[in-house]
C-alpha cells in the first residue's frame, strides 16, 4: 500500500522497486491499478478509478459490484466524463480477418491464446503455399517464403540491422512454428553469405514445393507506431525468445539486438566496441540505454523494426 502523502512521493521509489521485481519474477497479462499509475510503472495495467469504483458508487445492495463494473470489464463503452482510463490487449472476435484462419489452423500465442498477425508486417508469415513474397517493411526488402501449410518456412533479409559484422546483406532466417503455441520462431543464428563463401552472391532465393505453383507477390507493409511499440516485459521478452530481432532508438540514438549463434547481440548501430552478448532477454534488459535500464525504459523505446 502507498500512500498518497505528497503525491505518494516519499514511498514511490520504494513501491517501483517491488514492482519492478514482481514484473521481473511474474509474467503479468494484465495489472489492475486502483489510483492513477506512475508514469515510470510498465505493464499492460488497467487503470481502475479508485473514487468511482467506492462504496459511494454502488446500488442499493452494499453487495452489488460498482455501478462502473460494465465499463471497467469492457462490456460497455465508457461514459463522457468518468475519468476512467482502461488499457487493454486485443481481443479476437469472430469478426476478425483472421478468426477462421486462427481456429482451422489450432495456432496459439505467447500469452496462451490463439496467435494472429498482430502487426501489419507480421502478415508476410501467412500466404498460399508455395508463395514467395517480396515486400518492403521497416524500409528494406524481405522475401518470404511459404511452406506447404500455408506458414512462412524462410525469409531474407536485405539489411545487416547496423551489425555489419554479427549480419550480411543479405541473410536469410529458418522460421519454425510452435506446436502449441502455434507462434513462429525464428531458429539462430541467421544464415550469413559471405563473399569468400558466395562469391556470385547468396543463391537464389527460390524453390519449388510439390504439388504448388510458384507465385510472387510484392507489398509495402507498415504499422502504426502503437503496434510496434511493446507493451510488457513479457512481450519484449517471448519476442527475443522465439529468435525475434529488434532495432529501436531512444535519445536520438540507435540500438539493434540480433541473435548471433554465441547468445543475443545488444549494440549501438554499427558501433561494434558498444556490444554485449547476453545469454537471455533478462541480461539484455540489464544494458545501459543512454545511461538507463532497458528494464526501465521498455515500454517508451520508439521501436523502429522487430521481426516478429
Amino acid at each position: 500500500m502507498v500512500s498518497e502523502h505528497d503525491n505518494r512521493q516519499d514511498q514511490k521509489e520504494f513501491f517501483l522497486k517491488g514492482y519492478n521485481e514482481m514484473l521481473r519474477r511474474i509474467e503479468l497479462e494484465k495489472i489492475i491499478c486502483y489510483n492513477t499509475p506512475f508514469p515510470e510503472m510498465q505493464g499492460d495495467i488497467v487503470f481502475v478509478d479508485y473514487e468511482l469504483s467506492s462504496w459511494r458508487y454502488m446500488g442499493d445492495d452494499p453487495y452489488t459490484p460498482s455501478i462502473y463494473a460494465k465499463y471497467i470489464c469492457g462490456e460497455a463503452p465508457l461514459p463522457a466524463g468518468s475519468n476512467l482510463i482502461i488499457k487493454s490487449g486485443y481481443v479476437v472476435s469472430e469478426n476478425d480477418e483472421y478468426y477462421n484462419n486462427i481456429i482451422q489452423t489450432g495456432m496459439g500465442s505467447a500469452y496462451g491464446g490463439k496467435w494472429f498477425p498482430k502487426k501489419e508486417e507480421d502478415k508476410r508469415l501467412w500466404g498460399k503455399p508455395g508463395e514467395i513474397k517480396r515486400v518492403t517493411i521497416y524500409g528494406y526488402r524481405v522475401d518470404v517464403k511459404i511452406g506447404e501449410d500455408g506458414r512462412a518456412v524462410k525469409e531474407r533479409h536485405y539489411t545487416d540491422h547496423d551489425q555489419s559484422w554479427a549480419h550480411t546483406n543479405p541473410h536469410d532466417h529458418i522460421i519454425r512454428w510452435d506446436g502449441k503455441r502455434g507462434s513462429p520462431i525464428f531458429v539462430k543464428p541467421a544464415i550469413n553469405y559471405k563473399p569468400e563463401d558466395f562469391p556470385n552472391g547468396a543463391p537464389e532465393f527460390k524453390e519449388f514445393v510439390r504439388g504448388y505453383v510458384m507465385t510472387e507477390t510484392y507489398d509495402t507493409l507498415k504499422s502504426s507506431p502503437e503496434e510496434y511499440k511493446f507493451h510488457t516485459i513479457s512481450e519484449f521478452k517471448w519476442c527475443l525468445q522465439d529468435g525475434g530481432e529488434v532495432e529501436f532508438s531512444f535519445h536520438s540514438k540507435i540500438y539493434t539486438i540480433t541473435q548471433p549463434k554465441n547468445g543475443i547481440s545488444i549494440s549501438e548501430a554499427n558501433k561494434q566496441e558498444t556490444e554485449k552478448i547476453c545469454s537471455d532477454a533478462d541480461e539484455v534488459m540489464e544494458y545501459l540505454v543512454d545511461g538507463i535500464r532497458l528494464r526501465d525504459i521498455i515500454t517508451q523505446i520508439n521501436v523502429l523494426a522487430r521481426t516478429i
